[in-house]
């Protein structure tokens, strides 16, 4: 597997997953909006070098499948969905479909 079908599959969860939820500004939200938002930027920061720092595509898709339902990801999740903004649920089948698509699998 190449290192090029791990950079499409990282690239695209920053682009349909990740930037969506840094781009917000805190502007014109209470005070416990803006420290959620501030909460799930962090958090998404966080997860961005994760991924970027798996050494492979199968890595990518392993733990992308295990943040869907792990407890800690679970928490993000309902945050992003109270401040209206895109989980990795959301991108669920378009990501299954890209990793299909490179041939990539997770690993066991």
């Amino acid at each position: 597997m190449s290192k090029g079908a791990k950079r499409e599959l990282v690239d695209f969860l920053i682009d349909r997953a990740f930037n969506p939820v840094l781009e917000p500004k805190p502007d014109g939200r209470s005070e416990a909006e803006r420290q959620k938002l501030r909460h799930v930027q962090d958090a998404t920061r966080a997860e961005i070098e994760r991924y970027r720092n798996y050494d492979s595509a199968g890595d990518v898709v392993t733990n992308f499948r295990r943040d869907l339902d792990s407890p800690a990801a679970k928490k993000v999740h309902t945050e992003l969905k109270e401040l209206h903004l895109p989980t990795l649920d959301d991108i669920r089948d378009e990501f299954e479909a890209k990793a299909d698509d490179l041939g990539v699998k997770a690993k066991s």
